[in-house]
C-alpha cells in the first residue's frame, strides 16, 4: 500500500494545452522542475507592485534609501558623466518614482518606462504627463526578461538606460552578462546607470528581505495567487511560508516559499506534489563587490565605468558607456 506522500507523488503531470503563452509555459515547467521555480518578475502584478512600494519605505529595506542619498548627492556628477540624454529607458520603471527624482539633473527628451505590470505602469504614466508636459512619456508593458524589442519611432540616438534597485541581482551571473551586453547593442553611442546592491553582513541583509511586518512575506506570497490568475492553479496561500535567507557561498539572498504541510497543487495540463517543507525558490538577489561588478561590464563591453557609493558603503550607483 503506498503510504499519503508516495500517493502525493504518485502521478505523473500532464502536458500543456496546445496554444499556451509563453508566460503560461514558464510557469509550468518551473513547477515541474525539481526543484520547484518561479520567475520573480511574477511577484509584480498590480498588488505586488504595490507591496514592494509598501517595502521600500520599511526601515530594514535600505537599497531604496542608500540609492536615492547617491542620486541626490552625486546627480550632477552623474548627468555630466552621461552627456546629453535624448531617451530615458527605465526598466522595470514600477511607479516611475525613482526615475522621476533624475528628471531635474539628466533632462531628458523623452521618457520610456518599462514594466511587466501594465496597469501599474499606465497609472504612472498618467500621473507624469501633467506633470511634466514638455516630456513625451511612452510607456511600454513588457517582459524585457525575454528580450527587449523597442518600437521604431523611439530614437536610436543618445539613449541612456536606467536599471534601478539593484533588480540586475535578480539575474544569475551569466544571464546578467547576456542582459547587460543586449542593452549595450540598444544603445551604441548612449550608456546604462545602474543600482547594485553590495556585499554586507548578514544581519544587514536578511532583515531587508524578512521584515518584522512581515510586508515581504505578503509579497512573496501574493505571487501565488499572480500564478493562480496566469495559470488557473489552485494554490492555496495559507500552506505556504515565506522564507529569505543569505548564501554566502553564491553572496545572494534566497526567497523561497515553503509548503507548511504535504499537498498536491493541480493546473490544467499539471499538477505537482510537494512535502512538508519542500520549497519554491522565488528570488535571487547577488550582492557585488563594486570590483567584480566593474569587471561584469567590462566584459559585457561597456567602457567608461564609473560608480559612486553612499556613505556607508552599502550600495552602488554605475555608469557605463557602450
Amino acid at each position: 500500500m503506498l503510504t499519503p506522500s508516495a500517493r502525493l507523488a504518485a502521478a505523473p503531470p500532464l502536458s500543456p494545452p496546445p496554444g499556451w503563452s509563453a508566460e503560461r509555459l514558464e510557469l509550468h515547467h518551473g513547477l515541474l522542475d525539481r526543484p520547484a521555480h518561479i520567475d520573480p518578475k511574477f511577484l509584480y502584478d498590480a498588488l505586488g507592485s504595490s507591496l514592494f512600494a509598501a517595502i521600500t519605505q520599511l526601515p530594514e529595506y535600505y537599497p531604496t534609501r542608500c540609492e536615492a542619498e547617491i542620486h541626490a548627492a552625486h546627480g550632477a556628477a552623474i548627468a555630466r558623466h552621461a552627456g546629453a540624454v535624448e531617451t530615458l529607458l527605465d526598466l522595470g520603471a514600477g511607479d516611475c518614482a525613482k526615475a522621476e527624482r533624475l528628471f531635474p539633473v539628466l533632462r531628458p527628451r523623452r521618457y520610456v518606462p518599462i514594466d511587466i505590470s501594465t496597469d501599474y505602469l499606465e497609472a504612472a504614466a498618467r500621473r507624469l504627463r501633467p506633470a511634466y508636459p514638455e516630456l513625451r512619456v511612452t510607456p511600454l508593458g513588457q517582459d524585457f526578461s525575454q528580450g527587449l524589442s523597442l518600437p521604431t519611432d523611439i530614437p536610436s540616438a543618445r539613449r541612456l538606460f536606467f536599471y534601478p534597485g539593484s533588480s540586475i541581482g535578480n539575474l544569475n551571473p551569466d544571464d546578467a552578462l547576456a542582459m547587460l551586453r543586449h542593452v549595450r547593442g540598444l544603445c551604441p553611442d548612449g550608456g546604462l546607470l545602474i543600482g547594485v546592491d553590495r556585499v554586507k553582513p548578514r544581519e544587514v541583509l536578511e532583515p531587508a528581505y524578512d521584515d518584522a511586518l512581515r510586508l515581504t512575506a505578503a509579497f512573496n506570497l501574493n505571487l501565488l495567487r499572480h500564478v493562480n490568475a496566469l495559470l488557473a492553479s489552485d494554490f492555496q496561500v495559507e500552506d505556504w511560508r515565506h522564507v529569505a535567507l543569505y548564501n554566502a557561498e553564491r553572496s545572494r539572498i534566497e526567497m523561497h516559499l515553503e509548503a507548511r504541510r504535504a499537498l498536491r497543487v493541480r493546473w490544467p495540463g499539471g499538477e505537482r506534489a510537494f512535502q512538508a517543507g519542500e520549497r519554491i525558490h522565488t528570488e535571487n538577489s547577488y550582492k557585488f563587490t563594486p570590483d567584480a561588478f566593474q569587471g561584469l561590464l567590462e566584459r559585457a563591453g561597456y567602457r567608461d565605468v564609473r560608480h559612486w557609493s553612499d556613505t556607508r558603503g552599502w550600495f552602488s550607483v554605475f555608469l557605463a558607456h557602450a
